[in-house]
C-alpha cells in the first residue's frame, strides 16, 4: 500500500491518519514461513515532526505459520507496534539506520509492515505447549500416537557424546 504523504513533508504538525487492511501474501524468515490470510488492520498516524515524517501504528490481524515440533498448521495473533521515522532521500537525510528512507512522496506501508512483522514475531510457534513432535528415526507426527521405533535408538553423529557421558557416569572421566 502506497500512501501519498504529499499533503503533510511541508507543514510542521500536520497528520495522517491511517486506519486501513494491508495485504501481505506472505513472508519467510530465518527458515519459518508465515502466510496471512486475511489483511492486518493498520490505526495510527503518520505526522510531520519538523525534521522528518513519524509513524506511529498498531498492526492486528491472524497469520498461519508451522508448528516448530510437528509441522502442522498454526494460527496465530498478530499484534505489533509500530514506531518509525521516515525521510525522504532528495531531503538530504543521513544514512542512519534509525530512519527509513523513500523517494518521492509515497510511502510503502506494507514493507515497513513486513519489515516490522519480521522483527518482533517470536520465531517458533507451537500447535501446543505439549506437542510431542515428530519421531526422530521415521518423522511420524508423534501426537497421532506411538510409531513403534526403537526409542533406544541414537544417531551415530551423537555416538562419541553418549560414551563421554558413559564414561563419566561409570566414574572413569
Amino acid at each position: 500500500m502506497l500512501l501519498d504523504v504529499s499533503p503533510i513533508i511541508k507543514l510542521q504538525g500536520a497528520r495522517i491518519e491511517l486506519d486501513d487492511d494491508i495485504g501481505l501474501g506472505g513472508a519467510e524468515f530465518l527458515g519459518e514461513s508465515y502466510s496471512f490470510t486475511e489483511p492486518l488492520r493498520i490505526k495510527g498516524e503518520i505526522y510531520n515532526n519538523g525534521q522528518s515524517l513519524t509513524l506511529n501504528a498498531r498492526v492486528t490481524g491472524r497469520m498461519e505459520t508451522e508448528c516448530a515440533r510437528c509441522l502442522a498448521p498454526v494460527e496465530a495473533d498478530v499484534d505489533i507496534e509500530i514506531h518509525e521515522l521516515l525521510s525522504r532521500t532528495e531531503d538530504g537525510a543521513s544514512e542512519d539506520e534509525d530512519i527509513i528512507l523513500f523517494d518521492g512522496h509515497e510511502v510503502d506501508l506494507d514493507e515497513i509492515v513486513a519489515d516490522n512483522f519480521l522483527m518482533n514475531t517470536s520465531g517458533k510457534y507451537l500447535c501446543s505447549d505439549d506437542c510431542m513432535g515428530l519421531c526422530s528415526v521415521c518423522g511420524k507426527n508423534l501426537n497421532e500416537g506411538d510409531c513403534g521405533c526403537d526409542s533406544g535408538y541414537i544417531d551415530p553423529r551423537w555416538l562419541g557424546l553418549k560414551e563421554i557421558i558413559d564414561r563419566r557416569d561409570d566414574g572413569e572421566v
